[in-house]
């Protein structure tokens, strides 16, 4: 018996009621979605300190998790692990024309937004999910997600369709304006983005001006969705650019607190101010 089988056969196990984890037992979707989203945190944050026997045990740990929601499925009649890696394994040979593909296709090489194309014809024939539709997409509207996590929206053909609420702010802006872009609903350069921050900056602080909570808390949501539309015309990761600065910070934060005698609150401003550009000289 190989590793993958065995740890179904584990997690089949866990999950009997007669004998099982109790814990295990009863959990549901919704429950240990927060445990995948996670474990998945995990996995980047391993990756980010270099940290490869870390990252093998959190693979193992979000592994463990895809494991969890096939069982449930399986139980439920809806899929089970074979088909999620079976389909899997499908859409990336779809994707990948120019890897698996014919004579021609392969020729061709890889061909710039094919990879968007061949998803919005996905979305499209999930949407349809009847005659001809292939059985992975048909599997796709039974499990309402497809390959890149994002749900799939029956009957909704919206360019914004499918894009998941749940993922974090910063990663679900950035699908927004990249979908809304593929349909021509974009700044022709980064300066027209930059002007938008300019014009949402103004905003929030006219909106702060006139002690507004409720329009605060909309313009800074609006300066915040512009940045994550500059991050995209500038071909950064939001998400990975903000992890970093969170990373700096801390270090120059833990940098000034080792250097300096005595507590950091009976300091005054000035000496804050030094304490800081000090640390920041030293941690880099």
């Amino acid at each position: 018996m190989g590793n993958i089988e065995k740890l179904l056969e584990l997690m089949a196990r866990l999950r009997n009621p007669d004998g099982g984890c109790p814990w295990d037992a009863e959990q549901t979707f919704s429950t240990i979605a927060p445990y995948t989203i996670e474990e998945a945190y995990e996995v980047a944050d391993a990756i980010e300190r270099d940290d490869m026997p870390a990252l093998r045990d959190e693979l193992g740990d979000l592994l463990f998790q895809v494991v969890f929601h096939a069982r449930m499925a399986e139980e439920a009649g809806l899929f089970d692990f074979d088909q999620v890696a079976g389909g899997i394994h499908d859409k990336m040979l779809r994707r990948h024309p120019h890897v698996f593909g014919s004579d021609e296709e392969r020729a061709a090489g890889a061909v710039a937004g094919s990879w968007e194309r061949i998803k919005a014809g996905e979305r499209a024939a999930a949407r349809t999910a009847g005659g001809s539709v292939p059985a992975e997409a048909r599997a796709q509207v039974v499990s309402g997600v497809d390959g890149d996590g994002e749900r799939i929206g029956r009957g909704d053909d919206s360019a914004l369709a499918g894009i998941a609420r749940s993922l974090p702010a910063l990663k679900r802006a950035q699908k927004l304006g990249k979908r809304a872009a593929s349909v021509g609903f974009d700044w022709q350069d980064r300066n027209g983005v930059r002007d938008k921050i300019e014009e949402e900056l103004d905003e929030l602080e006219a909106a702060t001006e006139d002690r507004d909570p409720a329009a605060v808390e909309e313009e800074l949501g609006d300066l915040l969705f512009s940045i994550v539309n500059l991050a995209r015309h500038l071909g950064i990761d939001p998400e990975h650019a903000l992890r970093r600065a969170n990373g700096k910070f801390e270090r120059r934060f833990r940098e000034m607190e080792r250097s300096v005698a005595g507590e950091l609150s009976e300091l005054d401003p000035d000496a804050l101010e030094s304490a800081w550009q000090a640390a920041k000289t030293r941690a880099g």
